[in-house]
């Protein structure tokens, strides 16, 4: 789920892409309300549409009618997006270090806008029978006697917060960099869905996204509002376990996104740690610019400093020739050496000039790096 380099942040596999071809903020958004629109309007409507037409459905109908729903805009808005389209597994992607928090912040914002507004779109619709009643059909999620069935809140709480849990689990598996099979992940992520809904949808309507929550029970009436705390925690929790375990099981295949991820403390600056020695600022900025091949040369008096062998050598003539050239002519002072062993004397090493140095090589006290004397 990287945030700028890669075209698919959660679905899908991520394919690089120019950063002039990178989705803009805008891009980003109009897809997740697309996205999340077209979830909730089918999702619900599945649903709602059958009831208010006396018509039969089953749990299956609606369960696939979400899965449906969510798998075809991953394919259609993966690659702009990433295609969340539910304010949880953005939350579990920032928790895993795959999006950043403004990100998912953004996205969990353009989610809940577009869940009101499908909702919206279906209350205007569904006027269009005879004694249409909000309260009573608009999709919403309940427990205990809102939903006929006295289902107890915790083991609503409970519920939703294990179901959210494997959705997100499964989302940040299937599309993890090290995944095989990165195209079939909005296939297994609606499938994913769709079963999630079999189970869930007799105890509490199947909620595991605040967003799709939130939309109908606005215009379901206080009783579903009152509920709606259930449906907005539970999901966040399972959410926030699923983005922190996964990487603590699997690992991650790349570093987290900068401003990603849950840090409980400051790390401490290595000038905070006992015992520790701040280098010489202009030497660390030396050693930087040597690593990094761009540091001026410095000559002096027809030599030139050796940066990696750390002495000095002509100018014109590399390291290596320097080099070379002092060994051979130490071995022909060794030679002579022995065959007047009194009048020659092998010369160890060239004698350091004293006085009269620039400014700029005096140092602060310290060890002052020199010429040889010519």
């Amino acid at each position: 789920m990287a945030d700028s380099t890669e075209q698919l942040d959660v679905h899908g596999a991520g394919v690089a892409a120019p950063a002039d071809q990178q989705p803009t903020l805008r891009q980003r958004l109009a897809a997740e309300v697309i996205g999340t629109f077209v979830l909730v309007f089918f999702g619900c409507g599945s649903l709602v549409y059958a009831n208010e037409g006396d018509l039969p459905t089953t749990i299956a109908a609606v369960g696939l009618a979400f899965g449906i729903a969510v798998m075809v805009m991953v394919y259609a808005f993966g690659r702009v997006s990433g295609g969340h389209f539910n304010p949880a597994v953005s939350l579990g992607a920032a928790v895993g270090g795959r999006i950043s928090w403004v990100q998912a912040a953004w996205y969990a914002l353009a989610q809940v806008v577009a869940a009101v507004l499908a909702a919206l779109m279906l209350f205007l619709l569904l006027h269009g029978f005879d004694g249409f009643e909000a309260e009573r059909n608009m999709g919403q999620n309940f427990f205990g006697d809102q939903g006929g069935n006295d289902y107890a809140w915790w083991a609503a709480f409970v519920l939703e917060l294990l179901l959210t849990a494997v959705f997100v689990t499964v989302i940040l598996a299937v599309t993890d960099e090290r995944n095989e099979h990165p195209g079939m992940a909005p296939l297994v992520i609606g499938m994913t869905l769709a079963a999630i809904h079999f189970v869930a949808i007799p105890a509490t309507g199947t909620s595991v996204n605040p967003a799709r929550s939130i939309g109908p029970a606005l215009f379901a009436g206080p009783d579903a509002i009152i509920q709606l705390w259930l449906f907005i925690l539970a999901p966040v929790v399972g959410a926030a376990i699923a983005g922190a375990g996964y990487p603590l099981l699997f690992g991650r295949a790349s570093d987290p996104v900068p401003g990603s991820g849950v840090r409980f403390s400051r790390p401490r600056t290595a000038a905070q740690v006992p015992g520790y020695a701040a280098p010489d600022q202009y030497q660390q900025q030396w050693n930087q610019e040597v690593q990094a091949g761009y540091a001026a040369p410095i000559v002096q008096d027809g030599w030139q400093w050796d940066p990696i062998g750390q002495q000095w050598h002509p100018v014109g003539q590399t390291p290596e020739q320097w080099r070379a050239q002092q060994a051979a002519e130490e071995e022909a002072a060794r030679a002579r050496a022995a065959e007047h062993p009194a009048t020659e004397a092998v010369p160890t090493q060239q004698p350091w000039p004293e006085g009269n140095w620039p400014e700029s090589e005096q140092g602060d006290g310290g060890t002052q790096i020199r010429p040889p004397a010519q």
